[in-house]
């Protein structure tokens, strides 16, 4: 896990923080043939990300409220390594408005020959994309 800080236009300062995190995909998720992953297995992964987001940023772990846009782009597949990175775009006074991001940055490949085969994904798979709003309870504007 990673947590890093980019200045934000609007001078609040936890604008810009990002976090993330990354993951193998056991096969235990695995619930389609070609071993494919539902979608919720990510947006599962965003709710983690969101939580250390709001920890680190408000000193509460927040409650998820919505999304407004999800965009799933490549499969996700059990055997893969993923990175989920979640960035805090603005800062209300109790709402955050987060982008997240998923990419497949190494994938299971698999053979007869070489049952535990797997490779680096180079550049990473965008996979899924989303926008939500995470609300803090008893949030001040000026954070922790």
């Amino acid at each position: 896990m990673t947590a890093e800080h980019d200045p934000s236009p609007t001078g609040d300062h936890r604008e810009g923080t990002r976090i993330v995190h990354r993951r193998y995909v056991p096969y235990s998720h695995a619930h389609y043939a070609g071993n494919l992953v539902d979608g919720a297995y990510g947006l599962g992964l965003f709710g983690d990300v969101a939580t250390e987001l709001c920890v680190r940023t408000d000193g509460d772990e927040g409650l998820f409220a919505s999304y407004s846009h999800v965009q799933f782009s490549a499969p996700v597949r059990a055997g893969d390594a993923v990175e989920v990175e979640a960035v805090l775009v603005r800062a209300g006074v109790r709402s955050r408005l987060i982008d997240f991001e998923l990419r497949i940055v190494a994938r299971g490949a698999a053979t007869e020959a070489h049952p535990g085969a797997a490779e680096v994904v180079d550049p990473p798979i965008r996979a899924t994309t989303a926008r939500g709003t995470v609300v803090v309870p008893g949030a001040t504007p000026s954070g922790p």
